[in-house]
């Protein structure tokens, strides 16, 4: 019982948002841990074209609502 309230608690504190590749302008769709504060940055790999994009998150910690901004990692 204690695993299934753990995996609770950690699908809560996880969403899924969309950005657009720097690079082919794609969507793509990203899991944010919500847990990891309202300014987050790291590099993810686009589904589409494989290249490295630089992703600044922002969450609104009052509304939950998730921002991307996408730049180029050259």
């Amino acid at each position: 019982m204690p695993n299934t309230i753990k995996s609770i608690a950690e699908n809560l504190m996880q969403n899924t948002a969309e950005y657009y590749c720097a690079y082919c302008g794609e969507p793509n769709l990203t899991f944010i841990d919500l847990s990891a504060g309202g300014e987050q940055s790291y590099v993810e790999d686009c589904q589409v074209c494989c290249n490295p994009n630089i992703l600044y998150v922002r969450v609104d910690e009052d509304t939950l609502d998730i921002e991307i901004d996408t730049e180029s990692e050259s």
